[in-house]
């Protein structure tokens, strides 16, 4: 069931995107109404979280089984006693679901109201408190104690410090204020902890603020396919190009048994500060983070040895992830973007430059897989294309688990390489409208069936480099 508006785009990209939903091949294959159907609904799943909280564990210093337990104990805790139910994907061991209860219709918004800004908005539907860097603007007779409504500014339009807003607002549920208005926005500019404790969110999902830190990891359940699909193996040398802020990273150095060498690539520093504190907390050795611009990680000349830093020498890689930095347009929830045109479509040029290092990086035999959080033609299909047009000696091969859909058409592929890609789209599923009855009375394979479905949007494709392209360099 659809509670907020469809995610609200500027007349520019919406068309864009619609160009790519409705292209040619697609409307010949579906129908012009049933192409445009798929769009609205695309539309409309963006502005409304997934249903399912998915967690990865760490199975390099605990058992599935322990952590589950541990987290059913969290659980029970947080909820007040209501048990909520969490399963073990089938095809993913290492990933826990966790289904969110939403939206909750006995929710009543109260007098006093706090405003937060959209990227905190997103974060409390799923599951986070509203830490004081978030809250926009707040009842001037608020108080802390107070059982506050809290409000997303989805349009970015309301003023730090307001004592009320009139403008477009999105309820998210109550909580309870941690300080007073005046604390908040008259204390030390410093202050960045819990400002509103939720209570009653509109859709309920555990917060894992501190939450069994080095046993867990909050990933979405595409970005945990990704790892899996890349396979990596003991004693392998792999490059995450791309790494911040680490998770696919751990992921890998978790599955190859933390033996082996995983490196880290990101160009900003902070970010690189995370992996390498993520490595740390999970307990993993083999990690080595640097902070490098991804489309320099190639070295050029072979003269002297970097001493295993970057710039790389051709070839010296056995596996290679690409999560590429991209438009980001299949996060979920997401009400509003306000980028332009230029914006969105200025990622395939940098996808390009990356995917080519990338290329010349990876040793013949090698694995390389490409990977975003988007739902563009641009920049998911027509890379594929691209790619099999300009590395001829690449070949696409089929991936392991294969949960999402196939590849969408509109880029040329044949339908033979369209199955051996992988394209999360919520669309494909209606909103869900999820009690504890309801879930508790569900198959566990009609669950995992719609946790795979009703995710974030995102794409992963898989290469195989059958030569090398030294000689072809030369």
């Amino acid at each position: 069931m659809s509670i907020f508006p469809r995610i609200s785009l500027r007349l520019e990209v919406e068309n864009y995107l619609k160009e790519g939903y409705m292209n040619k091949e697609v409307v010949s294959a579906f129908g012009k109404q049933e192409a445009e159907r798929k769009f609205e609904t695309l539309l409309n799943h963006l502005s409304h979280p997934p249903s399912f909280t998915t967690v990865r564990v760490n199975t390099h210093l605990a058992s599935v089984q322990h952590v589950k337990n541990l987290l059913l104990d969290e659980l029970q805790k947080q909820f007040n006693g209501l048990s909520v139910p969490i399963l073990q994907h089938p095809d993913l061991q290492d990933v826990l679901l966790i289904p969110v209860i939403g939206p909750r219709k006995n929710v009543k918004k109260q007098h006093c109201e706090a405003i937060v800004g959209a990227h905190c908005g997103n974060a409390v539907l799923r599951g986070a408190h509203v830490y004081v860097p978030g809250i926009v603007s707040a009842s001037k007779f608020m108080k802390a104690g107070d059982v506050v409504s809290v409000y997303s500014d989805i349009k970015g339009k309301c003023k730090k410090g307001a004592k009320e807003f009139d403008g477009t607002k999105v309820f998210l549920g109550n909580g309870i204020s941690e300080l007073s208005r005046k604390e908040i926005f008259s204390g030390p500019p410093a202050l960045k902890g819990i400002g509103i404790r939720m209570i009653e969110p509109l859709y309920l999902s555990p917060s894992f603020d501190n939450v069994l830190p080095s046993y867990l990891f909050l990933q979405n359940l595409p970005s945990a396919v990704v790892a899996h699909v890349l396979g990596p193996q003991p004693g392998e040398k792999i490059l995450d190009l791309c790494a911040a802020p680490g998770g696919k990273t751990t992921h890998i150095a978790i599955l190859m048994h933390d033996e082996g060498e995983v490196i880290a690539l990101d160009k900003i520093s902070n970010k690189v500060k995370k992996i390498k504190q993520n490595a740390l907390l999970l307990g993993l050795n083999s990690i080595r983070a640097f902070c490098f611009d991804g489309t320099k990680a190639l070295k050029l000349d072979t003269v002297e040895d970097t001493k295993g830093e970057p710039p790389f020498l051709p070839e010296s890689f056995d596996r290679i992830l690409l999560d590429a930095p991209c438009s980001g347009m299949g996060q979920r929830p997401n009400m509003a973007c306000s980028w332009t045109l230029k914006e969105v479509t200025s990622y395939q040029p940098l996808q390009r430059s990356l995917f080519t290092v990338a290329v010349k990086l990876l040793k013949p035999g090698g694995v390389l897989v490409y990977s975003t959080c988007t739902v563009t033609l641009a920049e998911n299909e027509e890379q594929v294309a691209w790619a099999l047009t300009t590395f001829p000696f690449l070949q696409l091969q089929p991936q392991e688990p294969h949960i999402g859909g196939e590849g969408m058409m509109g880029a040329g592929l044949s339908f033979e390489q369209l199955k051996q890609l992988q394209r999360f789209d919520p669309s494909v599923v209606p909103l869900q409208d999820t009690n504890i009855d309801s879930v508790r009375e569900a198959r566990v394979e009609d669950i995992v069936w719609m946790a795979n479905k009703d995710c974030i949007g995102f794409f992963i494709a898989k290469f195989l480099k059958c030569k090398s392209i030294q000689e072809n360099d030369s």
